[in-house]
């Protein structure tokens, strides 16, 4: 806990003074607002990487994919399970080894994370993506702003243009209990993949929960120190937001549940859509 807390201490320490350079220099007009985005993700990722190496509060373990295809190089959508406020700093963290050479990540977030003084810095340095949504405890139905979203949605298609991936949760908030599953998904990833023409990459985090639990009650006691981070390679092109959904919770959730993946050939099958096919013939 100690730890834990003198990392995000530090985070808020550091990435004032590491990024008011790069401030200063968009002021100047020295450098364009999508440069000062992608060096700030770089700098807000190494940040991150780096107080996690000096202050290993959690034991982080990195799964890559198995296997490249052609799809890599693509501009693509990421998807990710969201269990604790520790997410996005795993996720930065752990960039640079499971998405080496990747375009830079914008991610979409609840714009209320910005009364977070270090957050804020970092979320809009880096130019994320906010959505509004009214507050409301884990568990319970999301609500979102119709004209945020509209804006959410002109925004990403101008970070595929700037050469940016988008990451999106789509669970929408906090998963008090991930090893029940995963809580009910929105298909807005498979609308933006559909509209942009861009694939789903699936990405899977475990055990962030047990460092800081979405649950007031339980908060920052930590129960567990392990946390995993997984990257699944570029399966077959996902038709319709019911195959998304179907697949993400099979692969994602069975991982943040577990912290293991399905059996091999189930795992290959979900993501080739195989598994989508068998189970389409079998309802009909």
């Amino acid at each position: 806990k100690v730890g834990m807390i003198l990392f995000l201490a530090s985070m808020m320490l550091s990435l004032p003074i590491t990024l008011i350079p790069i401030s200063i220099l968009r002021r100047m007009r020295l450098i364009s607002n999508t440069q000062r985005e992608k060096f700030s993700l770089r700098i807000g990722s190494f940040c991150a990487r780096w107080l996690m190496r000096l202050i290993p509060f959690a034991r982080v373990t990195t799964i890559s994919p198995e296997y490249k295809s052609e799809d890599d190089d693509k501009p693509c959508i990421w998807v990710c399970n969201h269990a604790s406020m520790l997410d996005v700093f795993f996720m930065l963290a752990t960039n640079k080894k499971l998405r080496d050479n990747a375009r830079p990540l914008k991610i979409v977030y609840w714009k209320d994370l910005e009364d977070n003084p270090a957050t804020r810095i970092l979320f809009t340095m880096c130019g994320f993506i906010p959505v509004e949504m009214k507050a409301n405890k884990p568990g319970e139905a999301n609500e979102y702003n119709p004209s945020s979203v509209k804006s959410m949605f002109r925004s990403v298609k101008k970070a595929f243009d700037e050469g940016f991936d988008i990451g999106i949760l789509p669970e929408g908030q906090l998963n008090p209990n991930p090893e029940a599953g995963l809580l009910p998904l929105f298909g807005g990833a498979y609308t933006l993949s559909k509209m942009s023409k861009r694939p789903i990459r699936m990405m899977a985090l475990s055990g962030t929960h047990k460092l800081w639990h979405p649950d007031d009650s339980i908060g920052m006691t930590p129960t567990s120190r392990d946390v995993k981070v997984r990257c699944y390679p570029c399966g077959q092109k996902i038709e319709s937001s019911d195959q998304f959904v179907a697949t993400f919770t099979e692969v994602v959730g069975t991982f943040g549940a577990t912290g293991e993946d399905l059996p091999k050939n189930d795992l290959d099958q979900w993501l080739n859509g195989q598994k989508w096919k068998a189970r389409q013939s079998e309802d009909q």
